[in-house]
């Protein structure tokens, strides 16, 4: 797959699904043509990492709820997403099992009263982990992005953290931006 061949906007992944409709990266793939599904690898809590602590307000190591996908594109991997959510947040919900979601988590926050008004990612290239290349399927001297993404509620509180990492050959990220 060459770097054109698949190109995704961060937009449909921060905003709530109509009742319905199934999650945001299914629905950009076919978009596209594609088949876009994923597997739920774990859910459920974890002490925070640093970066996700930091991020969330959180001491270090404090419980919160992670969702780990690897997601696939044509079946085959695409990208591997750790989500966090703080424990207030997600304890006890959907959010904390392996099942499916209808019309996707951020859908869930939604319905559960956390609507996401700013996001800030963070983009970097690096070498992956021999885990992340075995399970992204990449060369041994392919480089990966790694995107880190931050949403914060109306009252500036963090409510979810993204950590993806995606092979850098494979992915062209878009930005657009609108001014006024």
């Amino acid at each position: 797959m060459s770097a054109s061949s698949w190109v995704s906007t961060s937009l449909p992944y921060l905003t709530p699904q109509e009742k319905g409709h199934g999650d945001a990266w299914g629905a950009e793939a076919e978009e596209q043509g594609r088949r876009g599904t994923q597997r739920i690898l774990h859910a459920g809590e974890v002490p925070a990492p640093a970066e996700v602590s930091r991020l969330l307000g959180i001491a270090e190591g404090e419980p919160v709820v992670v969702r780990r996908r690897l997601i696939l594109l044509d079946e085959m991997p695409n990208e591997l997403t750790d989500t966090y959510y703080p424990l207030a947040i997600a304890q006890g919900t959907a959010l904390a099992r392996t099942a499916k979601i209808r019309g996707g988590a951020v859908t869930l926050l939604a319905e559960l009263g956390h609507v996401g008004v700013l996001v800030r990612e963070d983009v970097t290239a690096t070498m992956p982990d021999e885990g992340e290349r075995r399970t992204l399927d990449t060369a041994p001297d392919e480089p990966v992005l790694r995107l880190t993404r931050l949403t914060v509620d109306r009252e500036d509180h963090p409510i979810q953290v993204d950590r993806m990492v995606m092979p850098a050959l494979r992915q062209r990220l878009r930005y657009e931006i609108e001014i006024g």
